[in-house]
């Protein structure tokens, strides 16, 4: 193996410290200590740091020889992404004069927006080298950040209907992202699960389950309760619903961990841009019934037609168990605005516009910049990692029982 490609040492600490130089410079400037009490909002933002750690990371580790990866990699691009999306707030706050919100706030919607990155993550997962899946996060959370406030501000989409669209924008510029590089080879056995590696990544799918709740509350100011509780229905009826058709769709009518692992979550990526304005619980337990329809027969269609068509592998299925679902949400909540607003018809077709203006241009944005993200990262500056070693831990990290042989 070449050494260029056996030893980071030459490019990943320098771009990692640099970044975090210009990090600490600009938090000097722009950064302040707003002393501002321990906020209500703690209790939340835990439990939205445990399901972006503890969940995502693990929900990654399915590959049987990624998983140090996985959880690794993870944890950095969160580190830095963080620190990132505060500087861009900083800025915003400082050239727009927009409201400056006490720090905890903004670590907990940098901490939701780092979701869309974890999500990419997973579309390029075991193809991407750690200096591009870097570069990428600075990339993706700059434009996501923008794409939110284009819609908040342009079209006046409510701030905590505008971060939902964190599922869509990391699916699609996922998907975009990885169309640029090369596809595995279809027999490579490293792409592949063990026992052990499902039961990982379904531990992560656990993380989730239990607190996406918080995820979907933790910016709601009103009715809060209400998003906590459809948002709960909404999971459950997905989950149940992954193990109808898991037995369904399956030739011998045995259970399938993947389709559990795809569409538990299926709910509560749906019922986000409505939590907090159903009505009624059996509503919020039909969304999450149509998700995890969509999720478990969408993985069908997708993988066996639309991905080898446009050429695009999605290694963590990060379409049906993301994009899918958050289109579906997305669309719903313009049905239900439409139901429930019908008397105002005059003007109702306006906003119906605006409400579906704002999820396309979330998903233009997501797949015009990942196309361009995807192009750049596959320039030979940035040492692409040849398809032999794809989907392989060892050739980022050390084994000491492997070091004579490696």
């Amino acid at each position: 193996m070449s050494s260029n490609y056996r030893n980071f040492r030459n490019n990943v600490p320098w771009l990692i410290l640099f970044l975090e130089a210009v990090f600490i410079v600009l938090f000097y400037f722009l950064s302040s200590d707003d002393g501002a009490p321990i906020s209500s909002i703690y209790p939340a933002f835990q439990d939205v740091n445990q399901m972006v750690i503890f969940g995502l990371g693990f929900f990654l580790t399915f590959l049987k020889r990624y998983g140090f990866s996985s959880t690794g990699f993870n944890l950095l691009i969160i580190a830095l992404g963080v620190q990132c999306f505060m500087l861009i707030e900083g800025l915003l706050v400082f050239f727009l004069l927009s409201e400056n919100e006490d720090s905890l706030t903004r670590i907990t919607k940098a901490t939701m927006s780092m979701t869309s990155v974890v999500i990419s993550t997973g579309a390029v997962l075991g193809k991407a080298n750690p200096v591009q899946l870097i570069l990428m996060t600075v990339v993706e959370i700059i434009v996501f950040r923008m794409s939110r406030w284009i819609n908040t501000t342009f079209l006046e989409v409510p701030g905590d209907i505008g971060m939902m669209h964190v599922h869509l924008f990391g699916a699609y510029f996922g998907l975009a992202v990885s169309s640029r590089f090369s596809e595995p080879s279809p027999r490579s056995e490293k792409n592949a699960s063990t026992p052990k590696s499902d039961l990982l990544s379904m531990l992560g799918t656990l993380f989730l389950w239990v607190f996406w709740p918080s995820f979907n509350s933790v910016l709601v100011v009103q009715e809060k309760s209400k998003a906590i509780c459809n948002t709960y229905f909404a999971l459950a009826v997905s989950a149940v619903t992954s193990f109808v058709l898991s037995v369904l769709t399956t030739k011998d009518g045995k259970f399938r961990m993947t389709h559990i692992h795809h569409a538990v979550l299926a709910g509560g990526v749906a019922v986000g841009y409505t939590a907090k304005s159903i009505e009624y619980p059996w509503i919020a337990m039909i969304l999450g019934l149509l998700a995890g329809v969509i999720t478990i027969l969408g993985s069908y269609c997708i993988q066996r037609c639309f991905n080898p068509a446009l050429k695009i592998h999605d290694t963590s299925g990060v379409h049906f168990i993301f994009g899918l679902p958050g289109v579906l949400g997305a669309l719903a909540q313009v049905v239900l605005f439409l139901i429930n607003n019908w008397p105002t018809l005059p003007s109702l077709g306006y906003l119906v516009t605006i409400g579906i203006g704002a999820f396309c241009l979330t998903i233009s944005a997501a797949l015009i910049t990942g196309l361009i993200t995807g192009f750049i990262l596959n320039l030979k500056l940035f040492k692409t990692t040849p398809v032999s070693k794809y989907f392989e831990d060892q050739f980022y990290w050390e084994f000491p029982h492997l070091a004579v042989g490696f």
